[in-house]
């Protein structure tokens, strides 16, 4: 079935209390309405409009960066949800398959149920979601009669018994997209809050003798932020579900309260990830990894048998191949590491590549920058690479090739060839004691005179 989907991120969001738009505070490592992106994303569909309005252009990049075909449209005056929706027109011309319309500050609306509402749709001209609230509070309610549903009210339009309902809307809308704009054309502001609501086209389409109906979801699916404190909610309610999904693929959590995963984290069964692990967004781990304590991960992938920390940090573009070893306090970024190769302490391995069955010593740093450009450092298989050794790239190291602690490597290293690149070590007897006395003076007589 062909999809679209409209997904709504214009609002301001002032009870945020920030210069930055609502949708683009980020929620396990993602802009909100990413997680609408995401979710929608499940559905294949054939277009993606992101209805933008306060910081376009933020929210623009930010849309782009996740899916590059994305349209971003603007809705330069805030007039309620129907009107944002409408923004989406001219970007879906000609489309007549189903849109479906979400929310860029709900983020936990689950593929499953959008599924579930294509599976409606597909029989009814409108499906809303809908969810059964414990406090049904300020929701707008949904009116039924049997399995059909026949109108949207607003709590602020409803009557003392429409307020007593307790199915209430998410707002989350599926229908024919050439009969959704049809329907929004017909939609004025004839209510309290002089609004046009995308809601009332329940209310139309039965009018016309249009069928619609609700599919119901759970209600945390639903929950929106508005405020920084649901921020903070909406992430520890992110994380407990991550964790679980974590335990159930197979992985390993002995401290899972201290270990914060991103949108869109992979893992692997047999995986052990020791406390106080954050993952980044892009990272993918393969299985019967070891991510010990304090690590920070991002952009990345780790292949099986790898051992990651504790206290490693992997940046965007670190490749770690099976069994490979990052130690303490090593940093990798834009690197590609071999297979059995240990960085095992106090390095830095940027825009490299590194050969099967090599080790690099303590201290280690590939110079990649020359304040300017960036320039790459190849190290071949076997390689030994004493501790406290400089590379300053563009270099290249050959196989079986070893460098002397303490090395500055300015050219490149044939294969087997061992290459020391320091100053000759120099020794003045006595000078020591003269240097010790001549200080100790200097010291005593700046005492003296304070």
């Amino acid at each position: 079935m062909k999809t679209a989907l409209v997904i709504l991120a214009a609002g301001k969001g002032t009870r945020m209390n920030s210069d930055l738009p609502k949708v683009l505070h980020p929620l396990a490592g993602a802009p909100l309405f990413v997680h609408a992106m995401q979710a929608g994303a499940s559905l294949a569909p054939e277009h993606t409009v992101v209805v933008a309005g306060h910081g376009a252009d933020m929210v623009r990049k930010a849309a782009l960066a996740y899916d590059e075909t994305a349209q971003v449209v603007a809705q330069t005056e805030q007039l309620g949800t129907a009107h944002a929706a409408a923004q989406a027109r001219d970007a879906l011309a000609g489309f007549d398959g189903t849109a479906i319309v979400l929310f860029g500050d709900t983020p936990f609306v689950r593929a499953e149920t959008l599924d579930a509402m294509m599976e409606a749709q597909a029989s009814h001209d409108v499906v809303i979601l809908g969810f059964e609230a414990a406090d049904p509070g300020r929701y707008g309610r949904l009116v039924m009669a049997g399995d059909t549903l026949e109108r949207i009210v607003e709590f602020k339009d409803a009557d003392a018994a429409e307020r007593a309902i307790t199915l209430c809307n998410s707002g989350v809308v599926a229908c024919k997209a050439p009969l959704l704009f049809d329907l929004i054309e017909a939609v004025d502001n004839n209510n309290a809050s002089e609004e046009y609501y995308l809601t009332d086209i329940v209310g139309l389409a039965r009018a016309r003798g249009l069928s619609a109906t609700v599919v119901t979801c759970d209600e945390a699916e639903t929950l929106g932020i508005n405020t920084r404190a649901e921020l903070a909610g909406a992430e520890a309610a992110f994380q407990a579900r991550a964790r679980a999904d974590a335990f159930e693929n197979g992985v390993t959590l002995p401290a899972p309260e201290t270990v914060h995963f991103a949108f869109d984290t992979v893992i692997g069964r047999d995986t052990l990830v020791e406390p106080n692990v954050v993952f980044g967004p892009s990272v993918t781990v393969e299985s019967g990894v070891t991510v010990r304590a304090f690590s920070h991960l991002e952009g990345c992938h780790i292949a099986r048998g790898a051992i990651v920390g504790p206290y490693a940090r992997l940046r965007p573009g670190a490749e770690l191949s099976e069994d490979a070893r990052v130690g303490n306090f090593v940093e990798i970024k834009n690197a590609r590491i071999g297979t059995g190769t240990k960085v095992n302490h106090l390095s830095y391995i940027g825009d490299a590549t590194l050969g099967r069955g090599t080790n690099i010593g303590a201290g280690t740093i590939t110079c990649n920058y020359d304040g300017v450009m960036k320039h790459h450092t190849d190290i071949g298989e076997n390689v030994f690479i004493g501790s406290n050794t400089m590379l300053v790239a563009p270099v290249h190291v050959g196989d079986g090739a070893m460098t002397g602690s303490g090395s500055v490597i300015t050219s490149d290293v044939d294969a087997d060839a061992l290459a020391i690149a320091r100053a000759p070590q120099v020794e003045k007897p006595g000078m020591a004691a003269k240097l010790f006395q001549i200080l100790r003076a200097k010291k005593a007589k700046l005492q003296r005179g304070s």
